[in-house]
């Protein structure tokens, strides 16, 4: 039930934004403003990054509210942060750069916002593909190293935001609050854990 739940909320935002195309397909203005690409672009680029923030926090509500079942949607909200991020990839390559492939190389190169917003999504396509039980058990110990790399795609992610707005960083400055308290929690449960493991040895 809480994979249903899940998946219905986390679809939300993807609802609301066919229903603004197809409205203003009829009325061009009604819900996506003057610059519909624009709009598609942040909105699908604003739930990517919320998305990434909230897959990252799973483990940490859990410890914090003792709700270990919890744990069955990371996962999920993980694929749904990569499929907005990548939508608001290809949002990108075709309103603001239309398929054009010397510019878009020219723009990964000359452009920092795009190259760190572009490793970020690098990094968790590897991540996606590799998030089966398959890929679990044939990676082994290495799959954890892997997907530690999850905080650095986060992190380009932010900082991909940041430097995309222009006025107004109480958003991006909520996103990087997020994502330094869930730094300072791995922290705490890392050294936690360090000294239980020295306890039993002493």
């Amino acid at each position: 039930m809480i994979k249903v739940v899940a998946f219905a909320v986390l679809s939300l935002p993807l609802v609301w934004l066919c229903i603004a195309i197809a409205a203003d397909i009829s009325n061009p203005g009604s819900m996506l403003g003057a610059d519909a690409g624009e709009t598609i672009l942040f909105h699908l680029g604003d739930w990517g990054i919320r998305c990434l923030l909230l897959a990252l926090s799973v483990s940490t509500i859990r410890r914090w509210l003792k709700i270990p079942k919890i744990l069955r949607v990371r996962r999920m909200v993980g694929v749904f942060a990569f499929t907005y991020l990548f939508l608001h990839f290809l949002t990108y390559l075709w309103f603001f750069a239309g398929f054009d492939w010397a510019l878009i190389g020219e723009d990964l190169t000359e452009r920092p916002y795009i190259t760190v917003g572009f490793t970020a999504l690098v990094i968790l396509s590897l991540l996606t593909a590799t998030s089966t039980n398959g890929w679990q058990r044939r990676l082994r110990h290495r799959w954890r190293q892997l997907h530690k790399l999850v905080y650095l795609a986060a992190s380009l992610g932010v900082l991909h935001f940041w430097w995309l707005t222009k006025d107004g960083y109480g958003e991006v400055l909520a996103y990087g609050l997020w994502l330094g308290v869930l730094f300072v929690d791995r922290w705490l449960a890392s050294r936690a854990v360090n000294t239980n493991q020295l306890g039993v040895k002493a």
